[in-house]
């Protein structure tokens, strides 16, 4: 978990409008770019790095870290709601994700999008690139057939 909080103002206005003030937006790159610096991938070369902003402000990052085994490996964005959930947040308002590419913004793959989905379709996803600049779309627009708790606890 990052030291540093986002400040009440710029969540409200992030609730309001449904988009982050570009210095939180900046901030949350850093953080995902600085976790990309301890990715553990010596199979895939592919560093990633992610941010991510609990309702309450704080930030949690995580990396992609591979295993020879490939089905325990676990992504950047997984790691980063992992650590946030073990600690007691289970409420986001946006992720970011970093990665070394610098002609394309690289969105979560499709597991990441699943398991983010239990946490909210309305999640404002950033894939930015190498320099900081960035795309936006809610989760639901990169997932849009997803399904999640509400769904399970429809009658059949």
């Amino acid at each position: 978990m990052s030291a540093e909080n986002i400040p009440s103002d710029e969540l409200a206005q992030a609730l309001e409008t449904g988009s982050l003030p570009p210095q939180t937006v900046k901030l949350l790159h850093h953080h995902a770019a600085t976790a990309k610096q301890n990715s553990y991938s010596p199979y895939s070369k592919f560093r990633v790095g992610a941010s991510l902003l609990t309702h309450t402000g704080e930030i949690f990052t995580g990396c992609n870290v591979e295993n020879a085994s490939y089905g325990g490996a676990i992504c950047a964005e997984r790691t980063a709601f992992v650590k946030a959930v073990s600690e007691g947040h289970k409420k986001f308002l946006a992720v970011v994700v970093a990665t070394d590419v610098e002609d394309a913004f690289i969105s979560p793959c499709g597991f990441c999008r699943q398991f983010m989905v239990e946490f909210g379709k309305e999640l404002l996803v950033y894939m930015t690139k190498a320099d900081g600049s960035h795309s936006v779309q809610k989760l639901k627009e990169l997932l849009p057939h997803s399904f999640g708790p509400e769904d399970l606890e429809k009658p059949r």
